[in-house]
């Protein structure tokens, strides 16, 4: 049992190519609202409280591609995976791109893969792993 049930994700910082791009792409697919500036942050806030703070790289520095889940409700899945096909050419049912052009019905769910415009590794998911359908 941790001693430390209180702790909670606040924030990342999410380094990129351009944050005004990546912020925008990630807002409007998973159809939240893109906040304001603050120094060389643009953050995007998730439902839980999570912020995703968007800093453009200087152009000497490689973006380093991570993976970023998000756990959605299912009846937002359609709108979100429709919005997403709309920004992208490429998706796959699989951490290994294996899938392509297929999503995912882990533990009862549903799931897709896709990449942000600066290569972000982004996953969206309607059940938690390991959570088996009822």
């Amino acid at each position: 049992m941790s001693l430390h049930t209180s702790v909670e994700l606040n924030h990342t910082i999410v380094g990129v190519k351009d944050r005004e791009q990546s912020a925008a792409f990630l807002a409007r697919v998973l159809g939240l609202e893109l906040g304001a500036g603050w120094g060389p942050f643009l953050p995007v806030t998730t439902g839980n409280g999570v912020t995703l703070d968007f800093v453009t790289l200087p152009p000497h520095l490689e973006v380093t591609p991570q993976h970023y889940a998000f756990l959605v409700p299912e009846e937002a899945f359609d709108g979100i995976f429709a919005r997403m096909r709309e920004e992208c050419d490429e998706y796959w049912a699989d951490p290994a791109r294996t899938q392509p052009g297929q999503i995912n019905h882990n533990d009862g769910g549903r799931g897709v893969y896709f990449l942000d415009p600066s290569g972000h590794y982004l996953e969206v998911i309607t059940r938690p792993y390991g959570s088996q359908a009822d």
